[in-house]
């Protein structure tokens, strides 16, 4: 959605909310002085995936498969996923494949960098601290939300802040390991508690698609209710569901994604490293929502909800079962509600696949219903 739009539609969208989120979020609400910065309630920004910036830092462990992937070997913190445009001119892409991957440590039910690659994300507490990775985009990671907000007085550090993540891991549901989250949740925490201690308020956290969906979702159901009811005022998901229906998911599974398209990579390595992701089946069909009705259909066999171990067989992505079975199967049985006050704002009118049809076997193409 362009920024014009979105701000013709910001007065709209603040209709949606409950009344007294709408006295936070609305400028008609505020005095014209800049004297009522006491009055707000913390905002913590969680942005969609494409969002948030990455940076390296290859190890003596790291085995790179050509020899100019090892070039920056010992040297100190560059961005990974962070200027994406400028991979190719580099002839980067391959080695950007290798090192964003992932690798299933089964011994520990866990994700972990490929050895001797390390990660970090950069600019945690800052609202201002991700941005999209697509040139043709480069404003849409919630930017006219943070303006808006600074319009009405939020600042940046002081009532306004943005909690960035590692998007290629998905947060574990409670009782489930998961390292990386483990050390986000901690991180997550600690900055909601400081900015509710500083201004003796709660606080409200705004996730945007995969950032509210799954990553601010799980963060508030991981924490002790009597945490949530201490310090989280409200939640607001905006467009927390896929855009393009949950079998988009098997889709890019089966093909790779077609967003990546910018990077300059082939959609088979892509779909290589998207494969390696915690995240790449993360959100395939949940058997409790869609039951037994076939949603992937080919010559050989049709596909329900609960035959997705075997379509991961079927497109050539055994090694993916174990972990869907372990990881992922837990997350889709659970269901139990954040126990805060939520807003989730959907689009409507969106047209989304029902079936995918696979003719040929060809898992690069499909048909959708």
């Amino acid at each position: 959605m362009s920024n014009p739009l979105l701000r013709l539609l910001l007065p709209l969208l603040l209709l949606l909310l409950p009344p007294p989120l709408r006295e936070y979020f609305s400028a008609s609400h505020r005095p014209k002085d800049a004297g009522f910065s006491g009055e707000l309630h913390p905002v913590v920004l969680v942005p969609g995936q494409s969002c948030n910036d990455l940076e390296a830092r290859l190890t003596e462990a790291y085995k790179p498969s050509a020899p100019r992937c090892g070039a920056m070997k010992g040297n100190e913190w560059f961005g990974l996923w962070k200027n994406v445009s400028d991979l190719a001119a580099h002839d980067y892409v391959d080695c950007f494949v290798e090192q964003m991957r992932l690798v299933y440590d089964p011994a520990i039910n866990d994700y972990r960098n490929l050895p001797g690659v390390e990660t970090r994300v950069l600019n945690f507490g800052s609202a201002r601290g991700f941005r999209d990775k697509d040139p043709l985009y480069p404003k849409r990671c919630v930017d006219s939300i943070r303006e808006a907000l600074e319009i009405v007085g939020y600042r940046d550090g002081d009532t306004l802040f943005g909690a960035p993540y590692d998007w290629r891991y998905a947060p574990p549901v409670p009782g489930q390991q998961s390292q990386v989250y483990s050390c986000y949740f901690k991180q997550f925490k600690s900055l909601v508690e400081a900015a509710s201690k500083k201004h003796h308020k709660k606080v409200i956290i705004f996730g945007h698609s995969y950032g509210g969906m799954v990553v601010v979702l799980e963060f508030v159901r991981n924490a002790p209710l009597a945490w949530r009811n201490k310090y989280i005022n409200h939640l607001i998901l905006v467009a927390p569901v896929l855009s393009a229906g949950f079998l988009q998911q098997a889709r890019t599974i089966a093909s790779g994604p077609a967003d990546f398209g910018y990077v300059g990579a082939t959609q088979s390595s892509i779909r290589t490293m998207w494969r390696s992701f915690e995240t790449g089946t993360v959100d395939l069909p949940s058997p409790k929502v869609f039951g037994h009705k076939p949603l992937v259909i080919t010559k050989q066999r049709n596909y329900s909800a609960y035959d997705m171990e075997d379509f991961l067989v079927a497109i050539g992505f055994s090694d993916g079962v174990q972990p869907f079975r372990r990881r992922m199967v837990p997350k889709m049985r659970y269901f139990k509600a954040p126990m805060v006050p939520i807003t989730c704002i959907n689009g409507v009118g969106i047209r989304t696949a029902e079936q995918l049809v696979y003719w040929e076997s060809d898992y690069y193409d499909s048909s959708q219903n």
